[in-house]
């Protein structure tokens, strides 16, 4: 499983899933973080809180706890396996 977090600067991932509960899950939601949506990691700072995204147009920037509980997935790995079916 690989989260937002572990995701390297300039990379477009594809989010799977959403860790959490209640709240926290909503105001990730709420900020346009949903299954399915592409986002693309612009800058992390150098202690890597926060994290700056592009995220339907517009830019985000997440702490570190939110982005852990976001599971992404590569684009590219995502087209292939969709690719293979």
């Amino acid at each position: 499983m690989k989260t937002l977090k572990q995701a390297k600067i300039g990379e477009t991932v594809k989010v799977v899933k959403l860790h959490g509960e209640g709240a926290v899950k909503r105001r990730i939601m709420d900020m346009g973080l949903t299954k399915g949506t592409e986002v693309y990691v612009r800058k992390v700072a150098p202690l890597g809180d926060p994290v700056e995204i592009t995220v339907r147009g517009y830019e985000l920037s997440l702490r570190k706890a939110d982005a852990e509980m976001v599971e992404v997935t590569d684009v590219e790995s995502q087209t292939a396996t969709e690719i293979g079916k």
